[in-house]
């Protein structure tokens, strides 16, 4: 398989080349679906049957299984979708500078789409049939919380014994064995307007209220558990001179175990529950919409089998925690042993520094289809 892939290393950037250079935001559906379109040719090329679930406002989720498969016990996942407006491939399309390659969403996770495609064909050309062992599921908003494929993941992980995540490894070769749990809220403070000069008193200030509230979220803090509370965006008002009726807030929550999910929706609802300011009301929206990703006896089996195909092909496997979220999380949230971190390896994701390490792009295919056959023995 090595020398397979070695030899179709141009191949493989080629086609990253033409991935990349799709505007595939989460909110530009046609990207997206023609992202997915190009990877239905190739996968039914492949002998793979293809189920797609067309969304209306994302692009459509794929999920592709072997027509000789029965009962695969792997579920691969990876996402279409990235972070990134349309319009930006024109302003900074592919390339490649030194032994980097550069774009927008090329490590999150356009190489990995590669990755996966390559470790199949490299396992179909080698004779070796376990990548018949295999369900793909490729959606399309993983970027926005996977609002409309998470029950999706649920059900196709249900009855698989392992889930490969394929977010990029860490910079420095890294997989992932556990991730933090995420929520995202928002707080509504409604007021009551007034010149701030000529009759303050009749006013009602909605910023003073929210000023109340950011604080005691960000006393929600618990560093030492694991429990960070983020107010990272607030606005509100409408002038300067004018008692602000309206103030928002975001908040970034993430939690380290499932218990203390309950715990802080809790505490949120109780300080939401009360107003110090008089004549204001608040309203929170929002939800701990990814559980957290526990390293268990499970996943530390799964590294087992990881790192020994690692040691075959000469590859020192290591693993770390992200606080980072993923879709992951759903898979080992249902009870199915989940390794995220197994694309190729680079940086600075969601960014116009982003960037893939070429050398990785081969070299992380090889260690997947090595993972795909040794699972499957």
């Amino acid at each position: 398989m090595q020398n397979y892939l070695e030899t179709k290393q141009k191949l493989m950037i080629n086609t990253l080349e033409n991935l990349v250079n799709i505007d595939s935001g989460s909110y530009l559906k046609s990207g997206v679906d023609q992202i997915g379109e190009f990877l239905l040719t190739e996968y039914k090329a492949l002998g793979f049957m293809a189920t797609v679930y067309e969304q209306e406002d994302f692009g459509n989720h794929i999920v592709f299984h072997h027509q000789d498969a029965k009962d695969p016990a792997i579920l691969i996942m990876a996402h279409m979708d990235t972070v990134y407006p349309e319009g930006t491939v024109k302003e900074r399309p592919f390339h490649i500078n030194g032994n980097r390659a550069y774009g927008p969403g090329i490590i999150d996770m356009k190489s990995s789409l590669v990755s996966v495609l390559f470790a199949i064909k490299a396992l179909k050309e080698s004779g070796d049939i376990s990548y018949q062992n295999v369900v793909l599921l490729l959606n399309s908003d993983e970027e926005v919380g996977s609002p409309t494929s998470r029950s999706l993941i649920e059900e196709i992980a249900a009855d698989k014994k392992f889930a490969l995540v394929m977010e990029p490894a860490r910079k420095d070769g890294s997989l992932v064995s556990s991730r933090r749990g995420k929520g995202n809220f928002t707080l509504h403070v409604r007021g009551r307007a007034a010149h701030s000069g000529i009759e303050p008193e009749k006013g009602r200030s909605a910023i003073e209220e929210l000023a109340y509230k950011v604080i005691q979220f960000q006393d929600l803090n618990d560093h030492e558990k694991g429990i960070s509370v983020n107010v990272g965006l607030i606005e509100g008002g409408s002038s300067i001179n004018t008692v602000s009726e309206h103030a928002t807030a975001q908040i970034d929550i993430r939690i380290s175990d499932k218990e203390q999910a309950q715990e802080i929706e809790e505490k949120i609802e109780e300080i939401c529950s009360v107003t110090t300011v008089p004549g204001t009301e608040v309203e929170l929206e929002g939800e701990m919409n990814r559980p957290p990703m526990e390293k268990n006896k499970q996943t530390v089996q799964l590294l087992k089998f990881i790192k020994d195909a690692g040691k075959e092909i000469g590859l020192e496997i290591t693993d770390t925690a992200t606080g980072g979220g993923s879709d992951a999380s759903f898979t080992a949230a249902v009870g199915v042993a989940t390794v995220d971190g197994l694309g190729p390896i680079g940086g600075n994701s969601h960014s116009e520094k982003e960037y893939l390490e070429i050398d990785s792009l081969t070299e992380r295919t090889l260690l997947l289809a090595m993972i795909i056959k040794k699972l499957s023995e």
